[in-house]
């Protein structure tokens, strides 16, 4: 359990680095199975969803050390292809390791996974891709067993752009005889990562970043080095956070071009934005205006992790922004907190208005996922007076010291374990 206290009404100024990420590096540690190999990653943000990814590969006979943003993986050997229903329910992307399993070991015993309660998240598309590529999978129970004797290459089509159906069945799809071709594929730029990651390792795969992703063999390698990409999403959480504020925040070492959605909803409701090919900066005087629709969709569209981001920086913002949830049944549970502050918020199925108020009030709240959490302390800085956030470990497992970062640009806010 964390407490976060947080005074509000600081300008947050200065520039910082942005954590290596989240989404990116998950699949890459349940990727580094696939072949006995040697893996040094850097850039790897010490978050406790990581922990657990290093936890399963420990369970599964690998050496997997993390020391700072270093992380070294030795999967030359595996133990056990089976990973217990504790470990599975600690995060969602525990269920990356079945591709990556049925690759290695032609049989995987896993159950469904966890993560953030964000509605009706079921695995089937991870299920029928490994099923097109030669699986049998039974469910017994809560446990679910993958065997195949040997994978072989196919069509994958995909009813809609998952991104992690489109991880699994690119990592097993790399043990696959013959062409895999996935198509209605996700083009997040996490997947590029991953794409970048698998052909280090040896795999001939392209496509990645559009909705066809092809792959048509493996030649594995003894040793792979890779850098994980800056994490947009936190990213997005700084930028939101300073439009809030009325601050002045350069980030380094990011690629504006991964949340340009954001920047256009951020130049609309007042801010300025200065970019550069690695850095961006913002500028606002905390006096926002509302930005009319905003629909959430998967990239290239609105990120719906950035949807309770945007809505804590527009709180104040004069008039009224509508967001529409397009991927998520139940990602507005962060409104009924934001209320506490005062904020002027209704919902309805999937639209939620917000009509912006003067003023916020610190408040004791309590975060009820991720980015919901991290929507709480965009709030709470942006509010006069005290905030307290109660967190069960929901921002954690997304944000590498959030706090000492945001201390450092300016804001008064700590946190205790």
């Amino acid at each position: 359990m964390a407490i976060w206290h947080i005074n509000g009404g600081k300008r947050l100024e200065g520039a910082c680095f942005v954590q290596g990420s989240k989404n990116a590096v998950l699949p890459i540690l349940a990727a580094s199975i696939v072949c006995p190999t040697e893996t040094d990653l850097l850039n790897v943000p010490q978050l406790s969803d990581v922990e657990a990814s290093l936890a399963i590969l420990r369970q599964l006979g690998c050496t997997a050390q993390q020391q700072d943003n270093d992380v070294y993986i030795d999967s030359r050997t595996i133990t056990s292809n089976e990973i217990p229903q504790s470990m599975m329910e600690r995060m969602r992307s525990s269920v990356l390791f079945m591709g990556a399993l049925l690759a290695r070991c032609g049989e995987v015993r896993m159950t469904a996974p966890g993560g953030c309660k964000l509605g009706v998240r079921p695995i089937d598309m991870h299920i029928d891709a490994m099923r097109a590529l030669g699986a049998s999978v039974e469910e017994r129970g809560c446990e679910i067993i993958c065997k195949a004797d040997k994978l072989v290459g196919n069509r994958i089509r995909l009813p809609y752009p998952s991104v992690g159906a489109t991880e699994n069945a690119m990592i097993a799809a790399c043990a696959a005889q013959g062409e895999t071709v996935i198509s209605g594929a996700a083009k997040e730029p996490e997947i590029e990562d991953l794409q970048e990651y698998l052909r280090k390792a040896g795999a001939y795969m392209n496509g990645a970043g559009t909705s066809a992703i092809t792959v048509s063999g493996f030649s594995a390698e003894q040793h792979i080095g890779h850098r994980i990409m800056p994490d947009r999403i936190a990213a997005a959480t700084l930028l939101c956070a300073t439009a809030a504020t009325g601050g002045d925040v350069e980030l380094r070492g990011v690629d504006f071009r991964q949340f340009y959605r954001l920047q256009h909803f951020l130049k609309q409701s007042g801010c300025d934005i200065i970019s550069s090919k690695r850095s961006l900066r913002l500028v606002s005087d905390g006096k926002l205006s509302a930005v009319g629709r905003v629909s959430t969709g998967p990239y290239p569209e609105f990120p719906t992790d950035m949807q309770p981001l945007l809505m804590a920086a527009l709180l104040k913002a004069s008039g009224r922004t509508e967001f529409i949830e397009n991927v998520f049944d139940s990602r507005f549970a962060h409104t009924k907190e934001l209320a506490r502050f005062g904020a002027d918020i209704s919902v309805e199925r999937r639209k939620a208005s917000v009509w912006g108020v003067r003023s916020l009030s610190g408040s004791v709240v309590s975060a009820t996922d991720l980015r919901g959490g991290a929507a709480m302390v965009i709030a709470a800085l942006a509010a006069e007076g005290g905030s307290i956030i109660v967190d069960s470990g929901h921002i954690r497992r997304g944000y590498e010291f959030l706090d000492h970062r945001l201390r450092a640009l300016g804001a008064d806010i700590f946190m205790e374990l």
